[in-house]
């Protein structure tokens, strides 16, 4: 699987963006996907996961309440909607895919594809 994450940008404080990962796969349905973050000199880390359906969503406390995970699996697409942006979300923003069929994850190791990453940049 192939994933191709796009979105990213420079945004103020305060503003939106929304991150877009396109999957090269027939069967993007069986997969859970997620989102991670890495920001400057700082380790990778959750942010955002979905069920193979969408019916389940799981959120790093950091941005509960301001980003939301969404999938269309008809497009083969999962995005990230980031409202109320704070300089502290600036990173390279990484999307994921887990197969193992063992629900929701926020654990980095558990995921078995990984995009390439879009860079997201919040002025202050």
């Amino acid at each position: 699987v192939q994933l191709q994450a796009s979105g990213g940008g420079l945004v103020q404080a305060g503003g939106s963006l929304r991150l877009s990962c396109a999957a090269s796969t027939r069967s993007f349905s069986n997969y859970i996907m997620g989102w991670f973050r890495q920001a400057p000199g700082k380790e990778r880390e959750f942010v955002a996961t979905i069920s193979w359906y969408g019916d389940s969503t799981y959120y790093a406390g950091s941005v509960q309440g301001r980003f939301t995970i969404s999938r269309d699996n008809a497009k083969n697409t999962v995005y990230l909607q980031m409202n109320t942006l704070e300089p502290d979300d600036t990173a390279v923003y990484y999307c994921a895919a887990d197969n193992t069929r063992s629900g929701l994850s926020a654990v980095e190791i558990i995921y078995d594809y990984w995009g390439q990453g879009t860079l997201v940049t919040v002025s202050s």
